[in-house]
């Protein structure tokens, strides 16, 4: 590949990140005025400097769809977002492949529902 085509390809490349990041930004900020700073799934709270690991999780998995009353949104810690997105992929790959799925249900306990307790008990 040439010079100037790499460079046209990382202008390009750089152009679509900066427009995701500020369409992101817009119902970022408008979700986290629409709701408290407290993660759908964990319930743990979020404020000052820890505000950067809520993030905003499309119900219906389409980042483009944005109503601005917030029915498409909640807010989700980094990690119950992950865990929201991987939990899709499960799925998706026990519907395209039924010969893989387990035995066992998925996982449906928080990783942090006791989290609070152990910290009072180590007191």
């Amino acid at each position: 590949m040439t010079d100037s085509k790499s460079a046209q390809r990382e202008r390009i490349v750089a152009e679509m990140l900066k427009e995701e990041q500020q369409r992101q930004s817009g119902y970022r900020e408008k979700a986290l005025k629409l709701f408290p700073h407290v993660c759908g799934r964990c319930t743990r709270e979020f404020e000052g400097k820890k505000l950067r690991e809520l993030t905003v999780h499309h119900r219906d998995n389409n980042h483009d769809y944005n109503p601005p009353d917030g029915s498409n949104w909640e807010l989700l810690c980094v990690y119950c977002h992950d865990h929201e997105h991987t939990r899709g992929v499960q799925e998706q790959r026990s519907i395209d492949d039924p010969s893989d799925r387990q035995s066992q249900p998925p996982l449906a306990h928080s990783p942090f529902a006791a989290l609070a307790d152990r910290f009072k008990q180590n007191k």
